[in-house]
């Protein structure tokens, strides 16, 4: 397949530095996160951390197309509108796809973003971009050049327990997920295993069958003198990574809190068909089960469907948009209803939308010019859209805002200082972003 848009595309540079200039002129601690700061200290005082945020990202690989999901045009032409009509939601004034009835109902507990928008229409430079806030061409090598959001927050938060890991995918990583030149120790922790399958366990988690935990810590021991002796020899400085990740696979497969946190089965079967015994419903379902037991940031890849070169419509109808609807909406219930949405926050997302007008194929091909993306808790302002599109749903009219924008707002979710600057193999210095403010409009006042 092409990855190219066509010729009505244009450059949307113009646009990023709008974004931000516009955004850039808010206060980071002023205007758009003292409300949420004051929040957190609320919070404290009624016995929960402030620093005990975490992400859980949804990331539907191959671009969804947001003019079938969250910003239809229904006035504009037959090529561009296609087939699924709008339904209201629970709050006034916000229409969703019909193929999306239990997500509007909790839209009040949401917040769309109908105005996210970049330049590279190619799946791997785009989810890059998406991942990291870096735009980089070398991206088609298939290696982070900088680092995942989740290694970031692994580096600078960490867990927020000690025997968990700080950052986990489920059920495998999506593109990107890797640390880069942060190191090993930063790499995200694979679950490996789709929980939906009723075998499901996480390899390597237990110790090997005939290995007591007592047994295990004595071969610890073990390999902490050989360790001693390489490190006394490591010339290229990596054994401080490889210790730390060491330390971490050790503390979780002596640890009976971190086994309990990725047994699913534990989870009420009620609970489990809420989500939908799919794999998206069950990867959402372990992942809210991993920050409330204290992983900080977890990703959950759905890809390869959202990719509607053909059948676009047919394709979601039957399958794609029912199970994202169910899982997703279960999810947004169950954290507000566990009293999590203070703390953890649901961002939903993919690396580009789809062209406004249908192909020959009833497809829709690749469209960086605009995408929507959902969040709900952090305790962010749920219940609003954020931005707009223009009538044929292809580039942002108001409020656009970066990969650097939407980044900046999970990160100040987080409490992650994004100036803060690491520097690669080379000695080259890289700030967490290069541009990009968070979305003021998310954050109480």
């Amino acid at each position: 397949m092409l990855d190219v848009v066509g010729g009505t595309f244009r450059n949307c540079d113009r646009v990023n530095r709008r974004c931000v200039l516009k955004v850039g002129t808010l206060l980071f601690g002023g205007g758009t996160l003292s409300g949420l700061l004051r929040r957190r200290a609320a919070a404290s005082r009624r016995g929960a951390s402030p620093n005990d945020t975490a992400v859980i990202q949804l990331f539907l690989g191959g671009g969804p197309s947001h003019l079938d999901m969250y910003d239809l045009k229904p006035s504009a032409p037959a090529e561009v509108r296609g087939e699924f009509r709008e339904i209201s939601t629970s709050v006034p004034g916000i229409r969703v796809s019909e193929l999306l009835p239990q997500q509007a109902a909790v839209m009040d507990k949401m917040a769309l973003i109908r105005s996210v928008t970049h330049t590279n229409s190619s799946h791997l430079p785009s989810s890059h971009w998406m991942q990291t806030g870096y735009d980089v061409r070398l991206a088609t090598l298939g290696r982070n050049q900088h680092p995942s959001t989740g290694s970031i927050t692994a580096r600078l938060r960490g867990a927020n327990s000690p025997v968990l890991p700080p950052y986990v995918a489920v059920p495998r990583g999506l593109a990107f997920p890797g640390a880069a030149y942060l190191g090993a120790a930063y790499e995200p922790f694979h679950v490996g295993m789709d929980p939906n399958q009723d075998e499901f366990r996480v390899r390597n988690l237990q110790p090997t069958l005939g290995l007591s935990r007592r047994r295990v810590l004595h071969r610890r021991s073990l390999l902490d003198d050989l360790d001693g002796l390489r490190r006394n020899i490591d010339a290229a400085g990596q054994m401080g990574g490889l210790d730390r990740f060491y330390g971490d696979a050790m503390r979780m497969i002596t640890s009976r809190q971190a086994a309990d946190a990725f047994d699913i089965a534990r989870e009420d079967p009620r609970t489990r068909d809420r989500y939908g015994r799919t794999n998206i419903g069950q990867n959402l379902l372990l992942a809210r089960r991993l920050v409330e037991a204290g992983v900080t940031y977890v990703t959950s890849l759905s890809g390869g469907e959202w990719d509607t070169h053909k059948d676009n419509f047919s394709t979601l109808k039957s399958f794609s948009l029912p199970r994202v609807d169910q899982a997703v909406s279960a999810l947004v219930e169950d954290i507000h209803q566990r009293g999590l949405d203070d703390r953890v926050l649901v961002v939903v997302m993919g690396e580009f939308g789809r062209t406004p007008r249908i192909n020959k194929d009833a497809g829709r091909d690749h469209w960086p010019g605009a995408m929507s993306v959902l969040l709900s808790g952090g305790g962010l302002k749920m219940g609003q859209v954020i931005g707009s599109t223009d009538r044929h749903g292809a580039f942002p009219v108001e409020k656009p805002y970066s990969p650097g924008c939407l980044l900046s707002t999970i990160y100040g979710v987080l409490g992650i200082d994004t100036s803060r600057v690491f520097h690669d193999t080379a000695g080259r210095p890289f700030p967490v972003l290069s541009e990009g403010r968070p979305i003021a409009e998310l954050f109480p006042s």
